[in-house]
This record gives structure tokens, sequence and C-alpha cells, in this order.
């Protein structure tokens, strides 16, 4: 994933000092807290194939992102005039990590026969992969952001958080 930050139409080209540049890892960290929870509550509905799971991953990946993009464009718009294909392509980049952010769940669940897994370790695995990039993507941007380490360390354990009231719902709903 890469750090895609937010330009308005009005400051592109013009990327200014450091300091006034903006991280955005919004997306990569939403979309990981998405990976997640479809994780956790993907075995509640009985067995789900490998291969079912990898594209619930992505597909659900995929509906969040053009959720993201359309809600971004309606909220976004001027009374009066329509979207351009260069506005939604600006977005729909923008958005692109909430996808990214499901493929190494994802990957993780389709290589774990090669590791010798059952489907639950592998769903234990893909959950764990989704909550540490998810941490790792809050304490990146925090960082890149020049977030003090205090600022860093709470990004961190304020994500750990989210990740862990999923890890319980799992293990609440005993998958």
């Amino acid at each position: 994933m890469v750090s895609r930050p937010i330009v308005p139409p009005e400051r592109a080209g013009n990327t200014g000092p450091p300091e006034r540049r903006r991280t955005d890892y919004a997306g990569a960290i939403y979309g990981s807290l998405l990976a997640a929870s479809v994780v956790a509550t993907a075995g509640t509905a009985g067995e789900y194939p490998r291969l079912q799971l990898v594209l619930l991953l992505i597909v659900t990946g995929l509906v969040f992102w053009a959720t993201h993009v359309y809600a971004h464009l309606a909220g976004e718009r001027l009374v009066g005039q329509s979207w351009s294909w260069r506005e939604i392509r600006r977005i729909g980049v923008h958005e692109w990590s909430i996808v990214e952010a499901a493929v190494l769940p994802a990957t993780a669940v389709a290589i774990s026969p090669l590791l010798g897994l059952s489907v639950g370790a592998a769903l234990w695995l893909a959950l764990g992969i989704a909550v540490v990039q998810q941490v790792g993507w809050a304490c990146l941007g925090a960082a890149r952001a020049g977030a003090s380490r205090r600022s860093v360390i709470a990004e961190g354990v304020v994500n750990l958080a989210f990740g862990l009231i999923i890890v319980a719902a799992k293990v609440a709903l005993k998958h």
C-alpha cells in the first residue's frame, strides 16, 4: 500500500513544504478493520471453503471501496455540477487502499494449505494479519505525519484495542 496524500484539485502539482503535506492511511486502517471483521464473522454461518473466504474478503473490500468512492463524490458534489471522470478516478485511487488491505489476509487464507493449516487456523492467521496490519498502518501514518512518539504509541494502542474487540467477538461467537 502506498500513502496517497489528499490533494485538493486546486493544489494538484503543488506539494508545498513538507510540514504542509498530509498523509492518509485511513483507507488502509479501515480496510484492515473491515478484513478483520469479515474473517471474524465468516465462520459463524458455517465452514467456508478457503476459496469462498478469499473471494468474500476481496469482494467485500471492493464493495466498500466503491461505496466510499460514491459517498465521497456525493458528499463533495457542487450544486449543479456532474462528476468528471478525473474526479472519480482521483477519489477511486485515493480510496483504493481499502481493497489493498484485504489482499494480505486473503493471501494468508489462500496459502494456508501449504502451511498445513485447517480452515479454522487459516481464519485465525488472517485475523491476526489484519489486526497487525491495521496497527502498523496507524502507527506508520502517525509517524509519517510527524506525530510524537507518544502519539504514535497511542495510535497503535487504540487500533490494537479495535482489533482486540473483533478478536473478542470471534471468541464470543465460538469460532
